[in-house]
């Protein structure tokens, strides 16, 4: 078997919870459709001279990775697609004179990978968990997204069982009130990610005041290049820290890993470097304790698929994040849907990853940007004032009123 070309499918997708316009919108027939927000997904195909192909999904810059991806495709038509760690080191050298590129270049690595994997599955007949190892679960448990108490208990009605809040403005409190209303039978976790990112003197005092509260986890409470803040915040709290979403490959979450600086690792499905790093990733994190849950906060379905098959896969596979109240046009981007029930995603039994996306429906919505100013203005977390200065890092004021309920 040959490869014999690769096509590239961009799309604007939909912001989770969706505007009234934007639902709007998708309701109609005429194309091409204009969604608020900057989200894109990228899905790729290869093809074979067998007749099989291959899908994945490549996050990290969409629309910068779709140039890559038609760069680099001259490199792997006329290869074997079975020989997958080949073509892995194959496009891993090809893209070393530009430098580390990090999630840009696994970013296009990932879906090649993925749709590699993809084919072989098909080729044999049997679902990308077999090839990983087998089994050693049929249900994925997730966690959804909710700031404020009525989505919390909006998810526990759903059978949800853990749940995530995030930003820097006004934690403590957001904790204190999901708390309040969730009850103590549903995991809490929370993301801290800037801008303005916290530095590690105010997120070691936050995360003391996080401590009874119970939490799954503090995700991301400094800058991703601050590696050493976390010993940092490890010596000063006792929570469970997790990150790893902004970086790429076993290279890029060694550190994290073998210095044993949080609990739980969070690879990006779309742009770790593909199945073949997640599960390398996850080996890793195994000798030293560390839990695996996927970043998949902006990611499509796609790379939720191969997040499904690694998750079952590997024995220390904690959560999937999963927004399962996302925009409407998600369900019908691919095929077939992923069935959730009680807080738990089937695994996928079906040859290869077990789904397609609808070309049509993806086409209908071309993409319309990709970059933004990560928060508005009126999110608050910024100091007063201060928004327009855009910083990367900021000390927070107010301290008394910020690091208390």
């Amino acid at each position: 078997m040959k490869i014999t070309g690769i096509r590239t499918f961009l799309m604007h997708a939909g912001q989770p919870f969706s505007s009234k316009w934007a639902l709007e919108a998708l309701s109609r027939d005429d194309a091409p459709k204009l969604l608020p927000g900057t989200r894109n997904w990228l899905f790729l195909k290869l093809d074979t001279d067998e007749g099989i192909t291959g899908i994945g999904e490549c996050s990290g810059w969409p629309r910068v990775i779709e140039t890559a991806i038609h760069d680099l495709a001259p490199l792997l038509i006329g290869e074997d697609p079975a020989n997958i760690e080949r073509l892995w080191q194959k496009i891993h050298i090809a893209m070393m004179s530009h430098g580390i590129l990090g999630t840009v270049g696994a970013g296009a690595m990932t879906g090649i990978d993925m749709a590699l994997w993809d084919i072989k599955g098909k080729t044999l007949g049997v679902p990308v968990w077999m090839l990983l190892g087998g089994k050693v679960r049929d249900r994925i448990p997730i966690y959804t997204h909710a700031n404020s108490p009525e989505r919390a208990l909006s998810a526990k009605e759903r059978g949800i069982k853990a749940i995530k809040c995030g930003g820097v403005a006004d934690p403590v409190r957001k904790v204190a009130a999901l708390r309040e209303a969730v009850g103590n039978d549903i995991d809490i976790a929370i993301d801290l990610h800037g801008p303005p990112w916290l530095t590690p003197a105010d997120a070691c005092r936050l995360v003391r005041a996080l401590e009874p509260y119970e939490l799954f986890w503090v995700e991301d409470p400094i800058a991703p290049d601050n590696t050493d803040g976390y010993r940092r915040i490890r010596d000063a709290a006792h929570v469970p820290l997790a990150a790893g979403e902004r970086s790429a490959t076993i290279f890029g979450e060694r550190e994290l890993i073998e210095e044993e600086l949080v609990d739980v690792i969070q690879p990006d499905t779309g742009r770790a470097g593909g199945i073949t790093q997640m599960k390398k990733i996850a080996a890793m994190a195994e000798a030293h304790h560390i839990q695996v849950a996927p970043h998949s906060g902006s990611l499509g379905p796609v790379a939720e698929y191969a997040a499904l098959h690694v998750l079952a896969a590997i024995p220390n596979a904690l959560i999937l994040e999963r927004i399962d109240d996302d925009w409407d046009g998600r369900r019908q981007t691919i095929v077939p849907h992923p069935e959730q029930v009680d807080g738990l995603v089937a695994v996928p039994d079906a040859p290869g990853l077990g789904c397609d996306i609808d070309e049509t429906f993806v086409a209908r919505f071309p993409s319309g940007g990709n970059v933004s100013i990560p928060v508005p203005e009126d999110a608050g977390s910024y100091n007063p004032g201060t928004y327009n200065e855009h910083l990367y890092v900021q000390t927070r004021l107010s301290r008394r009123a910020y690091f208390n309920r």
